[in-house]
């Protein structure tokens, strides 16, 4: 049984400013368990199938105003009843009703976690009131209990479950797909893009892998817009970070052609380059020099930047002082190749985007400075006998990372390309689940999708399979519990396959803003049969990859160039534009 109701969504963090009020709605929908049963004690319990932020609601008959109820919630089940201590941040709660004789329907408060409800903490509004995430509920105390009596009523911003579509002959890919797709629109319970249900607040990292998958989901830009905008006013301390945001706003263009936050925040986006920082010397930037009361200002921020490249690092976070994190072994120096290349790629999209907004002389200005740094780049950080990127000045040690970044913001020199290929494929998995958004987006860029699709299929316990068996129906914070002994279990930036499938293996990607004009560049490696729908302003664009052939299906006002993938789309055969309406080829 479900009922939708849609409540204005008007309460943010903290006390924001009138332009970041929240003009999009929450969704409340009513959901029954798939599954109910009477345990031996007498205690009901129901399994709604998949984790959801939301509230319980029971109708319960009491023989007086005596009885109590005690509904116990959780993301996590141990011997067939709500793990009552679950570890880390999964949740929790044990909820007391009060019952009035008769029967009666109670919608009872969640309690509030104070992490995650005060400080900078997204609330959630006073219209819906309190969440918290939870696939189970065991009722202690009712007797005659049905599963017609309880009801979840889960919270999203409105979700269109049909705008995006993926389905392959690889079961394990499409079980990938449906969790990652599910996360995106569980985790939007706040109506902006937070870093799960530990501490409730936007990060730029977490934002970015989120607007991505979101766009690949379902067509909807206005959470990404007001994460930024939240986002632009309350920077979080990462210096890469930082740097993201040129990249959200200039996603935001890309996708749904809109220019306002470009012409809005044009100053805010050239300081969060960055620039201020650059050396003299080298033409790179640091963060351990230069961070004056007036850089810091710029970027709204009270303390100073510190280089991230992954998290978490080794010895934090309950992780043992001998056990690795997340960086590869990273070696931080002054000059830090994965920030420089961030700012590359910072610079080359506020250029890009000045251009879209008719500021030519700004665009040329920053084109040139983008020019520059890719020199200076490639002369500090490549290791020309190895043919590999190194961590920074000063260090031999290469990275995953190094090389991850360098090649996904296109730094490497033709003739160095496939000595980094092969160097990120030796490194394998090691990164965390916010790395390997871009791990996987530089396997497609250097032609190696099979290795993409082993990552994805994986079922090591660094695998999106591991989050399912571990017991989760949304991304992790981390690849288990093991990697982040605190993690929480529902962290959208853990969901890079809801954007990596339809964007890089079905290879539909815009090249004009608002979809003008797609690229179709299928690498499906060994998959024998692949079709995705993917949503765009105009419509959705439809690819199908069967019985050796594929077809392409555009929405008026689209154009695509199309190209045909040859050994599972290490090469490509390219086919001119194709205009509206549907074609077929043989592959």
């Amino acid at each position: 049984m479900k009922k939708t109701l849609l409540l204005q969504l008007c309460a943010s963090a903290i006390a924001l400013t009138a332009w970041a009020q929240p003009s999009s709605e929450l969704q409340q929908t009513r959901q029954q368990a798939v599954r109910f049963s009477v345990l031996a004690d007498g205690n009901a319990m129901l399994d709604f199938g998949r984790a959801a932020f939301g509230q319980i609601e029971i109708t319960a008959n009491a023989s007086s105003a005596n009885d109590t109820l005690r509904l116990h919630l959780g993301e996590c089940a141990t011997d067939g009843r709500v793990d009552r201590n679950p570890g880390g941040s999964r949740r929790y709660r044990i909820v007391t009703v009060p019952l009035q004789q008769g029967t009666h329907t109670y919608r009872p408060a969640i309690p509030k976690d104070r992490r995650n409800t005060s400080g900078t903490a997204v609330r959630m509004p006073d219209e819906v009131g309190e969440v918290m995430p939870f696939r189970y509920c065991e009722v202690e105390g009712a007797k005659g209990l049905t599963s017609a009596d309880v009801v979840r009523i889960a919270v999203n911003v409105p979700f269109d479950d049909d705008a995006a579509y993926f389905h392959s002959s690889d079961s394990v890919l499409n079980a990938v797909w449906d969790l990652c797709k599910y996360s995106i629109k569980a985790t939007s319970f706040t109506g902006y893009y937070v870093d799960g249900d530990r501490e409730r607040i936007p990060y730029e990292a977490d934002a970015l892998i989120n607007q991505l998958c979101h766009y690949a989901t379902d067509c909807r830009y206005d959470v990404a817009r007001r994460t930024f905008e939240y986002l632009i006013e309350h920077p979080t301390w990462p210096t890469e970070w930082i740097l993201q945001m040129d990249l959200v706003a200039w996603y935001d263009y890309l996708y749904s052609g809109n220019t306002e936050l470009i012409e809005r925040y044009r100053d805010e986006l050239q300081a969060h380059t960055l620039m201020a920082l650059r050396d003299s010397e080298t033409g790179l930037i640091s963060s351990k020099r230069g961070q004056s009361r007036e850089v810091l200002n710029s970027i709204r921020r009270r303390d100073p930047v510190s280089d991230i490249v992954d998290w978490p690092h080794s010895g934090i976070l309950g992780l043992a002082a001998g056990q690795g994190g997340e960086d590869d072994g990273y070696v931080y120096t002054d000059f830090n190749t994965v920030v420089n290349a961030y700012h590359y790629a910072a610079v080359a999209r506020l250029g890009e985007m000045m251009k879209a907004i008719g500021r030519n002389a700004d665009a040329a200005r920053f084109a040139y400075y983008a020019g520059q740094l890719r020199d200076d780049f490639n002369r500090a950080f490549l290791d020309s006998v190895r043919g590999i990127y190194v961590d920074g000045i000063g260090t031999d040690h290469a990275s995953l990372h190094a090389n991850v970044f360098a090649t996904v913001f296109g730094l490497v020199p033709d003739e160095y390309k496939a000595s980094v290929a092969r160097h990120i494929i030796s490194r394998g998995m090691a990164c965390s689940v916010y790395g390997a958004q871009f791990l996987l987006d530089a396997l497609y860029d250097c032609g190696e999708p099979d290795a993409a699709l082993a990552l994805m299929t994986s079922q090591s316990d660094r695998s999106w399979v591991n989050m399912m068996r571990e017991g989760s129906t949304i991304t992790m914070e981390a690849w288990g519990n093991t990697w982040k002994p605190n993690q929480d279990w529902n962290h959208a930036w853990g969901a890079a396959p809801a954007n990596i499938i339809p964007f890089r293996l079905m290879g539909v990607r815009p090249v004009a803003p608002a979809f003008d004009v797609v690229e179709i560049r299928p690498r499906p490696g060994s998959l024998r049969e692949a079709e995705c729908r993917v949503p765009s302003p105009k419509g959705p664009i439809t690819v199908r990859i069967a019985d050796g052939q594929m077809s392409v299906s555009l929405p008026a006002g689209v154009k695509a160039d199309v190209y045909l993938p040859q050994d599972g789309g290490r090469t490509h055969k390219h086919v001119k534009k194709l205009v509206t309406g549907e074609k077929r080829w043989k592959l």
